[in-house]
């Protein structure tokens, strides 16, 4: 990964508090690409005991600003849309990995597919976010 997306990435994670609380970890990342992970914690879980549907967006949706954002320019988004294929209990370990469908001068389109530890398809994302032709202001360090 270039050294910019890099700084991109790690700027908006550190600027992020609701990704920090959720213990989003960035595992890979590439120009229009990534790949992050987390742990399911009882404070995450809905009144059936399973985990809230909104915490899978969630992460999807950070995988999605994540992926987008690192080429660069204020990418966001336009419209998104999941389906949940299993639930998702305490405890398990969720992983969502980005796929750029579609990388335009205004709009970009991104699939993100969230599996737990056994490697079963817990959802699958799509997301459409719009770039604002506005460049991340990035420290060199």
């Amino acid at each position: 990964m270039s050294k910019e997306s890099h700084h991109v990435i790690q700027n908006m994670l550190s600027n992020d508090p609701f990704s920090l609380w959720m213990g989003i970890e960035v595992l890979e990342a590439e120009l229009g690409y990534c790949k992050l992970s987390m742990n399911i914690r009882e404070e995450m879980t809905n009144g059936f005991g399973v985990c809230h549907g909104g915490i899978t967006f969630s992460l999807a949706d950070s995988a999605l600003a994540f992926a987008s954002n690192s080429r660069g320019s204020v990418s966001l988004a336009l419209e998104n849309n999941i389906n949940f294929t299993k639930k998702v209990n305490v405890g398990d370990r969720l992983t969502a990995v980005s796929e750029e469908l579609q990388n335009g001068r205004t709009i970009g389109v991104y699939k993100i597919h969230i599996t737990n530890q056994d490697e079963e398809l817990v959802a699958e994302f799509r997301g459409t976010v719009y770039r604002t032709g506005q460049s991340h202001e990035v420290e060199n360090s």
